[in-house]
């Protein structure tokens, strides 16, 4: 088993008036299943309750200490009904254990041959009256997109694949550490968010003024080594183009100290205030260092929108893969379900095959075109898209949020920066949305089909409001 393994507990519901072999053949199949996909079983064993299943209030116990024991690692609960269970032995053991994750029901199918009394399971009906318990005891459960099915089915490992994301993101939002560089852009009160909300969330802020991260990096020199490996790697990263070597010791400097504040901090993710001070400061943009962190799984968010880099984190839990901060940025054509995605340039690598290092046109008008070597060019290439935005809501007091599904195309796009075009079903009715709710002009994009994992975690486990934007 690998050691990156995320951990399940698993609940094999019992009868003891339907046939034995039925638990034990599940025991063994489910063991199998979870060694295929990478997953850690955490479950009882044979000899500590009948058939290592639960059906007795002392079996819930057993149970439940067993999964307490384990409550560091275990990401979710999986229930697995062999035959019609016992639903008080399935709660109970819930209740026990006290875990707070996410829990998926599977049922195992009748067979038509097989409706006598040595092979009939009753899982159909079991099922529902498990769920009716669990929403009775006030635990909140997932449901496979089929009703029943043989865990050996590929729709059930599918499922049991979704329902790992959903742990994986509820479990990673529960803990995220998010830094915060610097302050807003003043003239962007729109990444205004509470921090008070999303600690109360369970998500802790750390902030850090900009001088500190710039004082650190003035003290730093070409000739120190640890300037000389972030180079190498930014080299290794991406090509610098036509930026000037003064440039580049400038955001390999930057690259070593944000490195080190992730590091002390324990962060896992970062929104930076990338102008325009960094320009007038200190001369670089530091969209290079951010792209990297992205890339590395440490999204990093730009104009220190803090609940857009927390948006980033959702979403590469859900898919196992970077995402990047853009702008609802213009319309295509008059295409009314295209529009363009753009930000100056701090996109992962992932995005865009043919990265550079370069400048970022619309800041330079302001602050010299010289100043802003650091920004990253680059299109990204048609692919599949996840997006979505979480935000606080400080007049309701929540947090609120807004996903969905469309694609990446080739369409031609002739401008500078990071850009792509989107494609999605009734474009319109998810802008009116977007502006009717107060949502900000920032979205996150991911190359995934994740929306109903994203839909599952942030409303069913986090209890956030949410709406999934349907074509």
């Amino acid at each position: 088993m690998s050691k990156n393994a995320i951990s399940i507990g698993i609940i094999i519901g019992n009868r003891d008036f339907f046939p034995d072999s039925l638990v034990e053949k599940a025991r063994i199949e489910i063991i199998e299943v979870f060694a295929k996909l990478t997953i850690k079983p955490i479950l009882l064993e044979t000899t500590d309750t009948k058939l290592g299943g639960v059906e007795t209030y002392k079996d819930s116990q057993k149970c439940a200490d067993l999964f307490k024991k384990h409550s560091n690692e275990l990401a979710g609960v999986l229930v697995l009904l062999p035959n019609f269970g016992d639903e008080r032995g399935v709660a109970d053991t819930l209740k026990l254990a006290n875990l707070n994750v996410p829990v998926l029901i599977q049922a195992y199918p009748d067979e038509l041959s097989k409706m006598n009394v040595v092979n009939r399971r009753d899982s159909w009906c079991g099922k529902i009256s498990v769920c009716n318990n669990l929403y009775q005891y006030g635990i909140k459960y997932s449901l496979t997109s089929q009703h029943v099915s043989f865990p050996t089915e590929a729709v059930f490992q599918k499922d049991l694949k979704d329902f790992v994301a959903v742990c994986r993101v509820v479990k990673g939002l529960k803990n995220v550490r998010i830094g915060a560089v610097g302050a807003r852009p003043g003239a962007f009160n729109t990444v205004r968010y509470s921090e008070k909300i999303l600690q109360r969330n369970g998500i802790t802020v750390t902030t850090v003024d900009l001088s500190e991260i710039l004082g650190k990096a003035n003290k730093l020199t070409k000739d120190d080594t640890s300037v000389k490996q972030h180079l190498e790697k930014i080299n290794a990263y991406a090509s610098k183009g036509k930026t000037p070597n003064e440039a580049m010791i400038q955001i390999a400097k930057l690259d070593v100290v944000l490195n080190d504040y992730v590091e002390e901090y324990a962060l896992d993710a970062t929104a930076i205030q990338c102008w325009t001070s960094l320009q007038q400061n200190f001369g670089c943009n530091v969209c290079t260092t951010m792209s990297i962190m992205s890339e590395n799984m440490l999204p990093s968010a730009c104009e220190v929108d803090v609940t857009g880099t927390l948006s980033m984190y959702a979403m590469q839990l859900a898919s196992g893969s970077p995402s990047a901060l853009v702008d609802w940025n213009n319309n295509y054509a008059e295409d009314p379900n295209k529009c363009v995605l753009f930000h100056c340039g701090n996109w992962a690598k992932s995005f865009l095959p043919d990265i550079e290092i370069s400048n970022a046109p619309i800041l330079g008008t302001s602050v010299g075109i010289e100043n802003t070597y650091g920004a990253l060019d680059g299109r990204t290439p048609a692919m599949p898209l996840t997006y979505g935005r979480i935000s606080t809501d400080d007049p309701k007091g929540i947090i609120k949020a807004y996903i969905g599904e469309g694609e990446l195309t080739d369409d031609p796009l002739k401008t500078f920066g990071n850009r792509a075009v989107a494609q999605i079903g009734n474009l319109q009715g998810l802008m009116n949305h977007v502006c009717r709710n107060g949502f900000e002009h920032h979205v996150v994009m991911n190359a995934s089909k994740t929306g109903s994992i994203l839909e599952e975690a942030l409303g069913n486990y986090m209890g956030w409001e949410l709406y999934n934007h349907k074509a």
